[in-house]
């Protein structure tokens, strides 16, 4: 899977990423660890199961870093020159050990660099679903990109 250059995008590109992936509790646990976040919800099953959900809920982060990283083969694997931010983040549903989820990315805007001849900035909206098809994590990415000739 390789990215594309920014002059091969058009605002309302759409990309349904084939990769899929089931979240599991040592993916959860390990991220969480390594992050030092110690939220119970996360780590600890007696307090998650005595919480309003029952369960562990799989880290936010954890969720937001699985979407972007989903997406990259199909959007900038190659042709990244710098990862320009991340904005409106939002996590409207929690997602828990064992749910599938899935990436999808539009092309919102673009632009011509006007500092680096040959480049541009592509913005993405990113969102990731789970099997339900519900929207567990959206945001925007902004990226800057190599055209081809570049």
């Amino acid at each position: 899977m390789a990215g594309r250059f920014y002059d091969e995008w058009q605002v309302g590109d759409r990309v349904e990423h084939s990769l899929r992936r089931t979240v599991t509790e040592t993916d959860n646990l390990l991220f969480s660890t390594l992050t030092h976040n110690t939220q119970p919800l996360h780590i600890d099953a007696e307090a998650a199961r005595a919480s309003e959900f029952g369960q562990i809920l799989v880290n936010g982060t954890f969720t937001f870093s699985l979407m972007v990283g989903i997406t990259v083969g199909d959007t900038t694997a190659g042709t990244l020159v710098a990862n320009l931010g991340y904005d409106k983040l939002v996590m409207p549903r929690p997602v828990f050990l064992g749910d599938t989820l899935r990436a999808s990315s539009e092309v919102t805007e673009m632009r011509a660099s006007k500092s680096r001849p040959g480049q541009g900035i592509v913005t993405w909206r990113h969102q990731m679903h789970n099997q339900r098809g519900e929207l567990v994590c959206e945001c925007l990415r902004s990226a800057l990109l190599r055209s081809r000739g570049d």
